[in-house]
């Protein structure tokens, strides 16, 4: 997973299956841009035990993000914005939200929580 992320995939994950024969396995899908489609063949067939790759084209839309930042009683916590039109979602980063969290030895909603305030003061 961490390989295929850190050549350039979009998205990686595992979902149960069964095969043939009622045989348990894992499904690794993958998603990357159509250009990078033989690069990451060539990673799976060298990396996996598979023989074979099957491959599907899909299109997809994807909000416009930036980020913005608050600052709460523990610290600055990055929130990212998406939108798409007038759609607009905010959603405060975890990394961000777990390293204050475990900084001022407190739970992690805690953190996340105060973060949501100031974005919804930062709203009004």
């Amino acid at each position: 997973m961490q390989l295929l992320l850190a050549a350039g995939a979009l998205d990686v994950y595992f979902t149960p299956i069964q095969m043939k024969k009622n045989r348990p396995a894992t499904k690794l899908s993958v998603l990357v841009a159509a250009t990078a489609r033989e690069q990451f063949v060539q990673l799976l067939l060298a990396h996996t035990s598979t023989i074979g790759v099957r491959y599907q084209t899909w299109q997809r839309t994807v909000m416009q993000r930036h980020f913005e930042q608050v600052t709460t009683q523990y610290g600055t916590v990055q929130i990212k914005v998406a939108t798409y039109g007038a759609i607009v979602k905010r959603t405060p980063e975890y990394a961000d939200c777990a390293r204050l969290a475990q900084q001022h030895h407190v739970p992690l909603m805690a953190v996340y929580q105060a973060a949501w305030q100031q974005v919804r003061e930062k709203e009004v």
